[in-house]
C-alpha cells in the first residue's frame, strides 16, 4: 500500500464564539489530499518546469501540460530551448502545476511533480496533447520538436494554508490495467462526442462542474474521467467509479447526461 503524509489543517474542527459562555463549532468540507491532487494534475494546463542545468543549478521555464492515460504530464519541448538540453543531459525533473487566482498567490493550491522525463513517439501522446493545446499543432510537426512524458516518481500538494500531503507517485497516476479496449477507443469516443454530443459535453461542464457557458469539448478520456476544455479553460469530469470498457463509457456518459439534465 502506498503511503501518503497529509499536514492536516488546524482549522478543523476549531470552536468559535459566538455569544458570551456559548461556543459554536465550525464545521468545514474533509481535505481530500487525493481528489485535490488528481484534479490539479489532471486540470492545469501549463506549469513551471525545473530541470538541470549543465551547471547543477535548477532551471524554471514555463511549458504547456496536457497528461497521458494515467495522468503522467505530458509537453512538447523544442530541441533549441534550454530544458530540452538539460532534460537530454539528466532525465530528472520536477514540474509545478499551479491553480492561481485572486488574492494572495500562496492562497491557491498547488502540485509539485517529481519524476524523470523521457521522449515519447506514441500517437496517442500527440493526440492528447494537441487535442489539450490546439494551437499548438502549428509548430509540432517541426523537425526540432518532440513530445515529453514525465514519468510521476512522487508529488507534493500544498492545498492552502496548513493542508499539506505528500504521496508515492502510485497515488496520483491512474492505473490502466483491464482497460486496454477502453484506451484503443478513446480517441473515436472523443471525436464523436465532439462531433456529435457538444450539447452534452456543455452539460457536463455547466451543470455537473459549475462552469460558465463555452464552446466545451472533450479533450481527452480515460478509466477515471473525461477532459474539457473552451478556449482557455480546462476541468476535469470525475466518474463516479472507474471504468475499463467503451460500454461502460457510453452507460456513464448517459447517466451523466440525464443526472446534468435534473439540475438547475
Amino acid at each position: 500500500m502506498n503511503e501518503t503524509e497529509i499536514t492536516p489543517s488546524p482549522q478543523f474542527g476549531r470552536e468559535a464564539k459566538a455569544l458570551p459562555g456559548e461556543t459554536v463549532a465550525v464545521s468545514e468540507p474533509a481535505f481530500d489530499a487525493v481528489t485535490e491532487a488528481k484534479r490539479l494534475l489532471r486540470g492545469i494546463r501549463a506549469g513551471a518546469l525545473a530541470s538541470l542545468a549543465e551547471s547543477g543549478h535548477p532551471f524554471a521555464s514555463l511549458v504547456n501540460v496536457a497528461t497521458d492515460f494515467n495522468g503522467a504530464p505530458l509537453l512538447l519541448l523544442s530541441r533549441l530551448a534550454a530544458h530540452t538540453l538539460n532534460l537530454e543531459r539528466d532525465a530528472r525533473c520536477s514540474l509545478l502545476l499551479s491553480q492561481g487566482g485572486k488574492g494572495d498567490p500562496l492562497a491557491h493550491p498547488r502540485l509539485t511533480i517529481v519524476g524523470s522525463a523521457a521522449r515519447s513517439t506514441e500517437e496517442h501522446v500527440r493526440g492528447r496533447f494537441l487535442r489539450r493545446h490546439p494551437k499548438s499543432e502549428l509548430y509540432a510537426g517541426f523537425a526540432d520538436f518532440s513530445f515529453w512524458r514525465i514519468a510521476v516518481e512522487r508529488a507534493h500538494l500544498n492545498g492552502g494554508f496548513a493542508r499539506a500531503a505528500a504521496f508515492s507517485g502510485d497515488a496520483v497516476v491512474t492505473p490502466l490495467v483491464g482497460a486496454e479496449a477502453l484506451l484503443a477507443a478513446e480517441e473515436g469516443a472523443v471525436a464523436h462526442m465532439n462531433e456529435d454530443h457538444r450539447d452534452a459535453l456543455s452539460l457536463y461542464a455547466t451543470r455537473l462542474l459549475g462552469e460558465a457557458n463555452g464552446p466545451w469539448r472533450a479533450t481527452g478520456i480515460d478509466p477515471d474521467g473525461m477532459d474539457l476544455a473552451a478556449a482557455d479553460r480546462t476541468v476535469r469530469l470525475v466518474f463516479d467509479a472507474p471504468i475499463k470498457e467503451p460500454g461502460e463509457l457510453r452507460a456513464v456518459l448517459v447517466a451523466l447526461a440525464a443526472k446534468a439534465r435534473t439540475v438547475r
